[in-house]
Order: structure tokens, then C-alpha cells, then sequence
């Protein structure tokens, strides 16, 4: 009994591994049948050799050659403003005049009493000569009209200082003032820059001050005007270090006729060295950045003849032209994809466009 209830048991088993087995083997033939897609189209490029001239980055400040607050330097009321905000100035022109009526007035009387004094020096002069009056009587008139003239001379400085004019040429900026209104000493006025030429300040690292010299041409851009190029050259470079940053500061001179460039401004600044790289370099449409690194997708050959993608990570450097610089991730012979990254995975086969791809042209020399 107990013999034929385990034969009964391995014809069961024997009869649905049977079942199963040819169930798995159908179902592998289906699998096997399903058209698999074609490879995904992408193009290439060539990581490319190239002789890069060695430059030297930093970051700084446009700063005017000249820039002030015109003040007032007494205290008085506005009687005239000639200037609109925003004015271009010429060095000596009227600003702004304040009221003179009442030191007019002041004037008049000291003018009144230096004559006079003129007159009694004039008389003691005569009397000197003559022995009727002392020297010490004499020094005190002398005196008692140098305090005049002087008294006259401090009035009209004074009148003087009321009529406000712009101490070089430059652009005016933002009007702060307004006819009647009282001007303490020290007052602003407007802001007066002085915008061409224009001064960049910016700081490189101390172990650079021996590639840095006077009349050094340097290029430098602003977010302000993102496509163009501003040249420079250097005109001073700060003899001392800075110790809490080793870094020294540069000041370059630029052109600025066309006043694209304004005073506060951030600039990149680029300074070409006297020789060359050579570097690996791709094109930026290759790299995938990321915040956790960049990778790009190799394409490697397979046994069956066609193309795979293996996904590489990489360390990048400068960018010119639109091409980037590999410091560390691609050797040098590989091709890596240039456009159709999206929808690539690792280990993807691939089809190479014949188009040309994007970035590809003829290394920087």
C-alpha cells in the first residue's frame, strides 16, 4: 500500500514538472520572438587633443577712476540747480548755486571798513615818515588792515563756496536736491563718476605674482552684457599680500567710450599667459551635469559589430568655445555621445549618426 502511494505520488510530480517544463519552454520561444527594438540613434563625437594657452581666472569689481557725493561744504539755501539727473558734466561746471543776499550784504560792510583801513594806513604811512607816531602805533594800523583785507577775502571764499561746481567731468547721477530747500554742511547732492576710462580691481593667488606685469593685456565680461568681451591692461599690482586670503589685488585699465561698463559691477576676469596646455577636450553638448559629478556615455564596440554606451564619470576644467576641458575620466580614444543622451541607459546599444555632431570641428590651436 505504502509502495504504490509513493508511485503515485512520483507519476504526479513526474507528470507536472513535464507540464511545467514544456509551458517554460513555450513561453521562452514567445520571448524569443518578440521583435527587440532597434538601437537608439545618437551622435558622436571624438575626444579631441588640443593645445590650450594657459590662463589665469579671477573675480573683481569695476571701480570709477574718479567718484564722489558733491557736497555742499556750508550751510545755506538752494536758490538754483543747473543740472538734470543723469547729466554729463565738464570739470568747473555750475551745479548749484545757494543764497548769497545776506554774506552780499556782509560784504558790502567789510569792503566798507577795509577802505577804511586803507585810508588810516595810508595816513600812518605819512605820519611814520614824519616821526608824529610811534612804530607800535604804526604795526596796529598795519595790522588792524591785514585783519580787514582778510575778513574780505573769508567773505567772498564763503560766496564762493555757494555756487556748488563739479570738480572734474564725469556723469551725474540721481538729483538730491530741490530749489528753497536747506543744505547743511555735508549735504549730497548728487553722485558724480567719472566713467572713462574705468579701473577693474580683482585678486589672483600669490603663487601667480610671478606670470603678473604693468601693461599686461586682460579680457573680462559682465553679466550686464554676457556676449561681449571687454580688453584691459593691467596698470598696477598691489605690492603687498593679502594674509587673510594670500591673494594679492591687480588693477587693469579699460576703454569705456561706449559706457557699457559701470562702476560696483562684477566682472570674470581671463589673463592670457605666455604658454600652452595640452588638454582632452569634448564638447559641452557631451557632459551630463549633475549635482553629485558630470558623466558622459562612452560607445564601445560589442562582439556582434554594433555599438554599446557605458556610462563614465568625469572631471571637468575650462570651457572655451564650446568645448570643455577632461581632467580626469576619458583617455583620449574614446567617442562619446554628443546629442541623444536622454534616452540612453548603460549598456544600451547604439546607432552612430553620420551627421556632423554637435561641437565637432577643428581643435584650438
Amino acid at each position: 500500500m505504502l509502495k504504490r502511494f509513493a508511485l503515485v505520488i512520483f507519476l504526479s510530480l513526474l507528470l507536472f514538472g513535464g507540464l511545467f517544463g514544456w509551458k517554460f519552454l513555450q513561453i521562452s520561444k514567445a520571448i524569443e520572438n518578440i521583435p527587440k527594438p532597434p538601437p537608439a540613434v545618437v551622435a558622436a563625437a571624438r575626444v579631441q587633443r588640443e593645445e590650450w594657452q594657459s590662463t589665469l581666472s579671477g573675480v573683481g569689481s569695476l571701480v570709477a577712476v574718479a567718484g564722489i557725493n558733491v557736497n555742499s561744504e556750508i550751510a545755506g539755501k538752494v536758490k538754483s540747480i543747473h543740472f538734470e539727473s543723469g547729466q554729463h558734466v565738464k570739470k568747473g561746471q555750475l551745479l548749484v548755486e545757494l543764497d548769497t543776499s545776506t554774506d552780499a550784504a556782509e560784504l558790502n560792510g567789510l569792503e566798507a571798513v577795509y577802505r577804511l583801513e586803507q585810508t588810516k594806513f595810508a595816513r600812518s604811512q605819512q605820519l611814520i615818515g614824519r616821526h608824529f607816531i610811534s612804530k607800535a602805533d604804526f604795526d596796529i594800523n598795519k595790522a588792524t588792515l591785514d585783519e580787514a583785507k582778510a575778513a574780505v577775502i573769508a567773505k567772498q571764499a564763503a560766496i564762493e563756496k555757494k555756487r556748488i561746481a563739479a570738480p572734474f567731468s564725469g556723469q551725474l547721477g540721481i538729483r538730491k536736491v530741490n530749489i528753497g530747500q536747506f543744505l547743511a554742511p555735508g549735504d549730497s547732492i548728487a553722485p558724480l563718476q567719472q566713467l572713462q576710462p574705468i579701473y577693474a580691481d580683482f585678486a589672483l593667488p600669490e603663487q601667480y605674482l610671478a606670470d603678473l606685469s604693468v601693461d599686461q593685456t586682460i579680457t573680462l565680461t559682465v553679466q550686464a552684457q554676457p556676449d561681449r568681451v571687454f580688453n584691459g591692461r593691467i596698470s598696477a599690482i598691489n605690492p603687498g599680500i593679502d594674509e587673510s586670503t594670500r591673494t594679492v589685488t591687480i588693477r587693469a585699465t579699460l576703454d569705456n567710450s561706449e559706457l557699457l561698463l559701470r562702476p560696483g559691477m562684477f566682472v570674470d576676469v581671463k589673463i592670457n599667459l605666455n604658454r600652452f596646455k595640452s588638454v582632452f577636450t569634448i564638447p559641452d553638448t557631451a557632459i551630463t551635469y549633475n549635482p553629485y559629478g558630470n558623466s558622459v556615455f562612452a560607445i564601445q564596440a560589442d562582439k556582434q559589430g554594433g555599438n554599446t554606451v557605458q556610462l563614465k564619470q568625469i572631471v571637468t576644467g575650462e570651457v572655451r568655445s564650446g568645448r570643455v576641458e577632461i581632467i580626469k575620466g576619458l583617455t583620449g580614444n574614446e567617442q562619446v555621445v554628443s546629442a541623444g543622451q536622454v534616452k540612453l541607459r548603460n549598456g544600451m546599444a547604439v546607432t552612430i549618426d553620420k551627421l556632423p555632431a554637435p561641437g565637432e570641428r577643428e581643435p584650438l590651436q
